[in-house]
């Protein structure tokens, strides 16, 4: 029993994953204007399908929804009883039937062409009423589902959805679509939350910044360390960052000198350190970090003067980590 569960799978993954490779091979010029036509919308692109189409109506709604183009799915039975109401003359439509005989659908198109909307249709027969009636047809037809009696919509919906994805993602690369536009519309994801939070943000300033002169001694700068707790003092003549002393620099000291009762922090701290200004985003000090083995930074202005600090365990509480 299990291996043949297992060998079910298999096939269903690859039956599906050949459907998608046939429809790569499909794409022609009705996926272009399809582009063209998204592009000049001025208003919202609506999805609309029946059952799993419309479910995956839904998921590509969301998707050109995060990548830069307004959309929004709406139910074909419920358009029928009011939310027509929804669409206007700038809207696009985007209709998934893979039969292209979806009654709800049909019922609705002839006013959605009184409208003067356009339409885009995913179906499987471009002969079908759907696909006859449509402004652009894009072809999601597969040879045969990978249900054993080819009835259950499964080959048939993967490849809509990666029509959709298709559309998205090259709507998105045309555009210049950039991480920090995409961040904008997930400010609540791990994602929008690494890509908007900024080093000024979570710094820590004023007099939570660890400094000290160059001719402080070691055992002073080290308590200086301990009570602001970021793992690191700099060193600074008043105006501007000369040098960081770490709990890593600490350890090498004691390795290599033993005594440090007469030492200076001037006489070991390290110069030419890294550092960060404060418009950077977080996840850049990350970067810094990671790169260079730190486990914190100072955080300067344009004149390297100390106007903050940062450590790992700030970027953890920030959840940029």
């Amino acid at each position: 029993m299990p291996n043949s569960l297992l060998q079910s799978a298999k096939t269903v993954i690859l039956s599906e994953s050949r459907a998608v490779a046939d429809l790569a091979d499909r794409l022609d010029k009705n996926f272009i204007q399809a582009c063209t036509l998204i592009k000049k919308c001025q208003g919202k692109v609506i999805l609309i399908g029946m059952g799993k189409s419309g479910h995956i109506g839904n998921k590509i709604a969301a998707t050109l929804a995060s990548t830069g183009t307004p959309a929004f799915a709406i139910h074909p039975s419920e358009a029928g009883h009011g939310d027509l109401g929804m669409i206007s003359a700038n809207d696009l439509i985007i209709t998934i039937s893979y039969s292209g005989e979806s009654d709800e659908i049909m019922t609705l198109i002839p006013v959605i062409q009184r409208l003067g909307v356009s339409i885009i249709g995913m179906t499987g027969n471009p002969n079908s009423t759907i696909g006859k009636a449509c402004s652009v047809h894009l072809d999601v037809g597969v040879e045969k589902e990978s249900c054993p009696h080819n009835l259950t919509p499964t080959s048939s919906t993967t490849v809509a959805l990666v029509m959709g994805d298709a559309l998205a993602i090259s709507l998105l690369i045309d555009k210049g679509f950039s991480p920090d536009d995409f961040a904008r519309s997930h400010p609540c994801g791990a994602l929008g939350r690494r890509l908007l939070t900024f080093v000024k943000d979570i710094m820590k300033t004023g007099k939570d910044i660890p400094k000290v002169s160059a001719d402080t001694k070691l055992i002073d700068a080290l308590l200086i360390m301990s009570q602001k707790a970021l793992g690191m003092v700099l060193i600074t003549d008043g105006k501007t960052l000369k040098g960081i002393f770490t709990d890593g620099d600490l350890r090498r000291v004691l390795e290599n000198r033993g005594a440090i009762q007469n030492l200076t922090v001037g006489e070991v701290m390290t110069t030419n350190c890294q550092s960060i200004t404060a418009d950077k985003p977080a996840v850049s000090a990350l970067q810094i970090m990671d790169e260079f083995n730190l486990n914190a930074l100072p955080v300067v202005d344009k004149n390297q003067k100390i106007i903050g600090a940062i450590n790992m365990h700030t970027l953890i509480q920030a959840k940029i980590i």
